[in-house]
This record gives structure tokens, sequence and C-alpha cells, in this order.
């Protein structure tokens, strides 16, 4: 849970839980006497501060009896002390040094004897409480985070790996791109690897829905197709074997991944492509020589059907080629027109990139940077979902 800005000049809400009339009057008359404003509450019980408390952000503080007709002891402070909830001061007859540092210990802001206090002690004992309870959230909430960026950290790493290339005439280039929700991981991944017969292989895929489990499903299916690709395996089996374990991998039996696949032979004049429902590639040339690849071969997601659908596409590559593999998040964006800019979108998007007068081969990058900020201007908005680009050609 985020911290909330307090509001600086509203009263300080407190619950007090005395059973005891005449010391509740006490308490009252203590804050009357202080220079605090204070919103004061009364629970009689530890049920009626349990009730009090359904919304623990409701209360600041919280100042607790330890002895009550329904708890004894430390009870009634350990059940109070909830995670993001008030800070709680215990106020208690009793004069015991060790019960004091008990209490603390178990987790209480402050420990405070009834015939000791007055008005400006308590006042400041509560103030006190108060603003240490929210440091420490604040303290929580940075910790978190840092840990949420570290683990978001790791699992990108794993999702957007270093080609493992030794061809020095093919070059790999790529973009990814977080959505509007950017503190949300999703499970955009791709590769490029070489086979040691010189047969390149490339992949893309999207595991549907965002948040670290799908993330790290994506890590594991990119992984697990390296490892395929690497050990020579069957090529018309890698899909299916990835369909198999994403089936006893995810968390929801709904859950899916797109994933188009492209395998370049070593001669690189022909190319195999399977797409597993994913939008297709794009063969990027100059101008109006830029094409999008067939979608008559067109596949069931993994972990859609019975995992044997994918019947491979031959295709034949231009002398100078490159492969322009994406996910859905750059071609869902909403256009001011309201139409969804999709692969007919892209494609004459791209065909505008690449038809100026220095030839785009030249300087890739630019031109993929160029591309994101098109998708990005003819958006009314940042697309929810990421987008992750990869351009494979030979140079």
């Amino acid at each position: 849970m985020e911290p909330v800005e307090p509001d600086a000049s509203a009263p300080l809400r407190v619950l007090l839980v005395e059973d005891d009339d005449a010391d509740a009057v006490l308490v009252t008359e203590h804050f009357t006497d202080a220079d605090l404003a204070v919103d004061l509450q009364r629970a009689e019980s530890l049920a009626d501060a349990e009730a009090a408390l359904h919304d623990p952000e409701a209360v600041d503080c919280v100042l607790l009896d330890l002895a009550l007709p329904d708890a004894h002891g430390f009870e009634g402070l350990r059940r109070l002390l909830y995670t993001d909830g008030p800070a709680v001061l215990v106020l208690t007859g009793l004069r015991d040094e060790q019960l004091g540092a008990d209490a603390v210990g178990v987790g209480a802001q402050d420990y405070l004897v009834k015939d000791l206090v007055d008005g400006p002690s308590l006042a400041r004992a509560v103030r006190y409480a108060v603003e240490r309870r929210r440091s420490d959230r604040v303290r929580r909430a940075l910790r978190d985070a840092r840990l949420r960026a570290d683990e978001n950290a790791r699992l990108e790493r794993g999702l957007l790996p270093t080609p493992l290339i030794g061809d020095p005439e093919v070059r790999v280039l790529a973009r990814y791109e977080p959505g509007t929700e950017q503190t949300l991981l999703g499970g955009d991944f791709y590769d490029v690897v070489e086979g040691n017969d010189g047969t390149l292989h490339a992949v893309i895929g999207d595991v549907c829905g965002h948040g670290p489990d799908e993330a790290a499903l994506g890590v594991s299916l990119r992984i697990a197709w390296r490892t395929l690709v690497l050990s020579g395996i069957d090529p018309d089996r890698v899909l299916p074997t990835m369909h198999e374990l994403l089936v006893h991998e995810r968390n929801q039996p709904t859950l899916f991944t797109t994933l188009a696949t492209a395998t370049v032979e070593p001669g690189r004049e022909r190319m195999t492509l399977r797409l597993a429902g994913h939008p297709p590639p794009a063969l990027v040339g100059e101008g109006q020589d830029t094409s999008m690849l067939s979608t008559e071969r067109l596949g069931l997601p993994l972990g859609v059907g019975d995992g044997t659908s994918w019947t491979p596409l031959e295709v034949e590559l231009p002398k100078k080629w490159a492969l322009l593999l994406y996910t859905d998040g750059l071609i869902e964006g909403r256009q001011v027109s309201g139409d969804v800019l999709w692969t007919d979108g892209l494609l004459d998007l791209l065909r505008e990139v690449t038809a100026g007068p220095t030839p785009w081969r030249d300087d890739p990058g630019t031109m993929l940077d160029a591309v994101m900020e098109r998708v990005r201007s003819l958006s009314t908005a940042r697309p929810d979902d990421v987008a992750a680009v990869l351009l494979v050609s030979d140079k």
C-alpha cells in the first residue's frame, strides 16, 4: 500500500481503548489541556476496537489499556498491530519498567503510565508516535519499491537476452518499451541464436497479461526455446514442446502465449516462419519494397488447443534482407481516427520511414527509433501494453 501524505491541518484521529469511565474522562481532559487538535473516539473492549479499525487508515493512533474485559497482557496489543495500521501507544496504570520495554518489543510505539502523564506529555507522545509510524511506512514502501525494481530488472534481463550470433554479416537490433503502467512487467520476450551449422533462429513472444508471474513464464519460455534450438531438436517439435511446458508451468488455465519464430538457412536465401497466434513479421526494404509476411499458416497460440497446429511457411529472402518481428503492443495503439494501427497501419508507417533519401541500412537503429516514435505520435495515448521490436538483417 502506498503511503498517503497526511493533511497537516487536520486533527489527529485517536482511538482510546479503555473500559474505565474515569480514566477515559482523564484522557479527554489531558487532550483538552494540550496544544493538539484531536478527533477522539472511544472503544470499551478489544472487540469494539477491532470493529472501529475495520479500516486501519481511519485512525492515526490507538491508546490501548492492557487490562480489558476481553483481553489480557499483550493479547490486545498483538491483535491491533496492523502492518499498515495506526501507531499504538500502551496506556496503563501499571508502573513496571520491564513491562514497558516488553510492550515496545512487541510493537507498541511507546508505553505511558496513566498517573504519570499529563496533557502536554500525552500530546507529545501521540504526535511523535504518529510521525514515527508514518516514517516507518514510508521506509517500508521505499524498500518494497526497491525490491520490486530489482526483481523486475532480473526478470527483464531474462526476457531480453544477448543474442548468440557468430556470423559477422548478421545484425541484430531490438527495442523494448514499457506501456502506460511502467511498474507492471509484461511477458514480452525475444531471442536470436545461431546454430553450429550456421542456421539463424529468431523468436519473439508475448505472454498474455502483466505482472511477475507472466514475466517469469516468459523467461522460462525464452530459455526453453534457446535450449531446444541449440540442442538440434527437430524444428517441428520446438513449438509443441514449448506448448507442453506452458501448460504445465502456467498458474491459470486460460493463460496463453503468442509467438513467432523464424529460421533462416545458412545460405540466407530461405526462411521458415511459424506463427502461433502472433502478428506476422515484416520484410523491410526501401519504401514500397517493404511487405508483411503472410498469415495463411497462422496457428493457435501456445496453451490453446492440443499443441499440434503450427504449419511452417517457406519464404524466399531477397538478396538484401531485413526481418522485423514485434509484439502486439506496437500495433494496438488507437489512432486519432479511432482506428487501431494494426498490421496495415504498421506497413504504411514502415514504408514511409524507409522511403527517405538516405538508405536506412546505414543507420538501422535510427530507423527503429523513428518507427517507435511514429507509433507513439499516431496514438491518442501511450499503449497500455509493452512493445518489443526485433530487427534481424544481413549487413
